[in-house]
């Protein structure tokens, strides 16, 4: 395998796996610590699913083949649909998103990548299902970059002209250019601004513990969906965030 990114070594994966695996099976007989059955459950479910996106990510930055993300990819909506139905017993709210993307960037970028990951493997089957948990949370029709990832997709979206969050102001107007080689300037800083805009996520500077720390991989997954979605050309984009064997990858199946 070739990594993606170059921070990520073969023994970073080999101790990620080893890690992953140890971890679902302590899962299966340790309790987490919350003041009720529900709560139990719905932090389980949640911690569950973070893990197997940690999986996605840090299956693709080490280089293996795209095709083998589209089951994890199943199973990861499967797993944010579990917590949400957990997260809604606990809660008392049957409504409830689990992530709250209007108020923290670092889960708006999370719903983001996954709404992309959808999109880039071709399963608007997997998207309706996860936009639905957000949509019933109250959040349809807020939010510009949103609604601009899905109205290409999904049909009866909402056309609206604002976002919750700055950091995607550049990746907005590249949607909205009406000149090519802007729309192109637009997604290549987007791209170079996006490590340093994140510097409050939990993942920010992970590279920077070793091979035994928890690194995944930094990747801009909706510059990607956004550049295959509205024909944006990214020839000249060499960001190491920005997925493009995963973007040529989604324009293959296109042409097909």
């Amino acid at each position: 395998m070739k990594q993606r990114q170059k921070f990520y070594s073969d023994n970073h994966y080999r101790n990620f796996l080893k890690e992953y695996e140890e971890v679902i099976e302590l899962c299966k007989t340790i309790k987490f610590e919350s003041d009720s059955p529900e709560e139990e459950a719905s932090l389980r479910a949640g911690h569950l699913q973070n893990l197997l996106l940690d999986k996605i990510f840090a299956s693709y930055t080490a280089g293996e083949d795209i095709e083998s993300l589209t089951p994890l990819l199943e199973e990861l909506i499967e797993k944010y649909e579990t917590w949400q139905k957990s997260l809604a017993i606990s809660e008392a709210s049957p409504n409830i998103s689990p992530l709250s993307i209007e108020e923290w960037p670092d889960q708006y970028e999370e719903f983001v990548q996954v709404i992309s990951l959808c999109i880039l493997l071709h399963r608007p089957d997997l998207l309706k299902r996860f936009v639905h948990i957000t949509d019933n949370g109250g959040f349809a029709g807020d939010d510009k970059l949103y609604e601009d990832l899905l109205k290409k997709v999904l049909p009866g979206r909402h056309d609206v002209d604002q976002w919750y969050h700055d950091v995607y102001t550049f990746l907005i107007r590249a949607t909205n250019s009406d000149s090519k080689e802007e729309a192109s300037e637009l997604l290549d800083k987007y791209c170079k601004q996006w490590y340093s805009a994140f510097k409050q996520a939990p993942w920010h500077d992970t590279h920077l513990q070793g091979e035994k720390g928890s690194y995944v991989g930094y990747w801009a997954l909706e510059a990607g969906a956004i550049a295959f979605l509205y024909g944006i050309d990214d020839s000249k984009i060499d960001h190491m965030v920005y997925p493009k064997d995963l973007v040529e990858y989604a324009r293959s199946l296109q042409s097909q």
